[in-house]
């Protein structure tokens, strides 16, 4: 392990250990503290039933407001989609979470105990935050199979993945991985040969690869065909559950095969930097704001 890699080890662990004092003194996020709970520093406390919080983020550039005071909340194991006219705030908001971004004010947190906005970039990802931004990036020279070998390396030393060497278990779950992302004949096709669809699941499978607790996919079906589209609202539908999935999309045909009509899934409307509104698909399509701003056009 180089020196820099253990600073950030030992600062991320310092944090997730402040912040699980200030659990026991009764501060969990804005929420009471389970004083007969052990919390381990820096692992994912999801008992409150939420993964991802963000409270009052605001975020500015040259007096603009991205953000603008937003507040939302992400329940373990939900599919939350998220839509919006175009600069509503919703890559700002990605880049809060992951790292890429510093808000002014406001606090997001993993979990209960993980302050996402005390940690770097790389740290966000190893604790379990995936991101799949609009444009696929997949190794284009290596076949699909090597592009999930390199997935499962992703967190080796570059000593240790040179004298890596799957095992038996890695190889089904490599194999089952090409299954669920619909590229099971295509494994030892190169993946610039894929279509822009097979892309998007390669990058996909290549982040579900590292074991996400957390994905956030930007416009995943920008491009696709429609039955390619068919088949990434399955795959997603399949995830859910297993994981938190974050998905912006302006495709509401697609949004409408995720939330298959259940009102018991929500749908967040970004607005100038804030929620405009937030409920089932039906909700907000009803909702007069939202209709004026953004599907009314």
């Amino acid at each position: 392990m180089t020196p820099d890699l253990m600073r950030a080890g030992a600062e991320a662990r310092r944090h997730a250990e402040q912040r699980a004092l200030a659990l026991q003194t009764g501060s969990s996020g804005g929420r009471a503290a389970s004083y007969s709970r052990i919390v381990t520093p820096g692992q994912l406390d999801i008992a409150h039933g939420a993964i991802l919080y963000l409270d009052d983020i605001t975020v500015s550039f040259d007096g603009f407001k991205a953000l603008n005071a937003l507040s939302m909340s992400i329940s373990a194991g939900e599919l939350r989609c998220i839509i919006g006219p175009n600069g509503a705030g919703k890559t700002t908001m990605m880049d809060v979470i992951t790292g890429k971004t510093r808000p002014d004010a406001g606090r997001c947190f993993f979990g209960s105990t993980i302050d996402l906005l005390r940690m770097r970039e790389n740290e966000i990802a190893s604790v379990g935050v995936g991101r799949k931004f609009q444009k696929p990036t997949v190794f284009e020279h290596l076949s699909v199979f090597e592009n999930l070998e390199l997935a499962l390396k992703a967190d080796r030393g570059v000593r240790a993945s040179l004298f890596f060497r799957l095992s038996g278990a890695q190889l089904d779950r490599i194999g089952e991985m090409l299954v669920l992302i619909h590229l099971k004949d295509h494994a030892q096709r190169t993946a610039g040969l894929l279509s822009h669809g097979q892309k998007q699941w390669l990058e996909i499978g290549m982040l579900l690869m590292q074991n996400p607790k957390l994905l956030l996919l930007d416009e995943p079906v920008a491009g696709m065909t429609d039955e390619e589209t068919e088949r990434t609202a399955e795959l997603f539908l399949s995830l859910e559950g297993g994981h938190s999935l974050v998905v912006v999309e302006h495709d509401m045909k697609f949004i409408h095969a995720l939330t298959h009509g259940n009102p018991a899934k929500k749908v967040t409307v970004l607005h100038e930097g804030s929620v405009l509104a937030e409920g089932s698909l039906a909700e907000v399509q009803a909702d007069e704001k939202v209709v004026e701003v953004y599907l009314g056009r």
